[in-house]
């Protein structure tokens, strides 16, 4: 195992290489920084029930002459073209599924249809928060060197319910609840907080808020991939960009931070 000494944006880093010797290598961050650290899909899963109500929402539309998948590309640009004035989040995801509606059976959608597309709806108000294997020991252990902030987009009630149902708020020495996550979000976030940019990461799964955005706001950022990242968060991440790491879990945090 070769050890070396190595600066990465001015900070002492340290490489570490892996025992596989397939060429990967993990840096040890030798001084405290700041973790903004991503929620929904980072932490726990989320995006699988939005993927389950969609499924039960094809069944029951039943449309006549539209396959599932061509009804799903349809939604997903509805969410595309609708999401910079309703947001992120269940309700937004419900009037989504309504304009659908609409669109498809050239009509409006009557009371006993809204009915039912509430019902389906309303199971991602009340879902369990299953958190990822390792997340609340691998918080406790970074929270040991370094300052932990939660960030999180959405509808506020929504999310703070999912943070209350996680029980990870004491980890964390503030929690933010933003209505978006673009590179101006990142930079209010600095200034509210003071933030030093140089030593200062943002974690999460998704490159379209997590990644790409703190990198343009001058955050270093650490992905971590999931499969079941909503298709909106989808983007390419600069593979030589050596201000991003990219993880497999969470849990391997603990052998970089």
């Amino acid at each position: 195992m070769t050890l070396t000494q190595v600066t990465l944006d001015g900070s002492a880093t340290q490489v570490v290489e892996r025992p596989d010797g397939a060429g990967h290598y993990a840096r040890a961050v030798l001084t405290p920084q700041t973790l903004l650290i991503d929620a929904d899909d980072t932490l726990w899963a989320n995006n699988i029930y939005f993927e389950q109500v969609t499924a039960d929402y094809l069944r029951w539309l039943a449309h006549p002459t539209l396959q599932h998948a061509d009804i799903r590309q349809i939604l997903d640009d509805i969410e595309r073209a609708n999401i910079h004035t309703a947001g992120f989040g269940s309700l937004a995801f419900l009037q989504n599924l309504r304009e659908c509606f609409q669109l498809l059976m050239q009509r409006p959608v009557v009371d006993r249809e809204a009915a039912e597309i509430d019902a389906m709806a309303t199971a991602l108000l009340e879902h369990r928060i299953d958190l990822y294997d390792g997340v609340a020991d691998t918080l406790v252990e970074l929270g040991l060197r370094h300052d932990l902030k939660l960030v999180t987009k959405g509808h506020v009630p929504e999310q703070q319910r999912k943070i209350d149902a996680s029980e990870l708020a004491p980890y964390f020495s503030s929690t933010h609840i933003v209505p978006t996550k673009q590179a101006h979000t990142y930079r209010d976030l600095v200034t509210e907080l003071a933030l030093d940019v140089s030593a200062t990461w943002m974690i999460g799964n998704s490159p379209a808020s997590d990644i790409n955005p703190a990198r343009e706001a001058g955050l270093r950022a650490v992905y971590i991939p999931n499969p079941d990242t909503w298709v909106l968060e989808h983007a390419a991440v600069d593979p030589d960009d050596t201000g991003i790491l990219t993880l497999q879990r969470f849990s391997d945090l603990s052998t970089v931070f």
